[in-house]
C-alpha cells in the first residue's frame, strides 16, 4: 500500500484543485443571467432550426478526415524510423522507400482527383 500513497496523494490533490476551482468560480463570477445565456448555444445568436437528425454532411468532411488520417499515419511511421535510421540499416532504408512510395501514390492520386483544393 505504501507504493500506492504518491498516487492517492495527487489524486486528492487534484480532486481538491478541481472542487475549490468550482467553488471559487461560482462565488467570483458573474451573476447575470438571461434567456439567451441559459438556451443551448452562448454565443447569443438565435440557433437556426436543424433537421431531426442534425443535417447531412457533404462528403468533402469525410474526405478532409481520411486524408489527415492518412498523413498523420505516415508522420508516426516516419518519427521513429528516422530516430532509428542507424539502427535499421539497409533493411530500413528499404522498407521506408517502399512505404513512402505507396504513400505518394495515394497522394498523387488525391491531389489529381482535386481533393486537396477547397472551393
Amino acid at each position: 500500500m505504501e507504493l500506492y500513497t504518491p498516487i492517492f496523494v495527487l489524486g486528492g490533490i487534484g480532486a481538491a484543485f478541481v472542487v475549490l476551482s468550482m467553488v471559487v468560480g461560482a462565488l467570483a463570477g458573474p451573476k447575470r443571467y438571461n434567456r439567451t445565456k441559459l438556451q443551448a448555444y452562448e454565443c447569443g445568436i438565435d440557433p437556426t432550426p436543424q433537421p431531426v437528425g442534425g443535417g447531412r454532411f457533404t462528403i468533402k468532411y469525410y474526405l478532409t478526415a481520411m486524408l489527415f488520417i492518412v498523413f498523420d499515419i505516415e508522420v508516426i511511421f516516419l518519427v521513429p524510423w528516422a530516430v532509428h535510421l542507424d539502427a535499421l540499416g539497409m533493411f530500413g532504408l528499404v522498407a521506408m522507400v517502399l512505404f513512402l512510395a505507396n504513400v505518394s501514390i495515394a497522394y498523387a492520386y488525391e491531389w489529381r482527383r482535386g481533393g486537396l483544393e477547397w472551393d
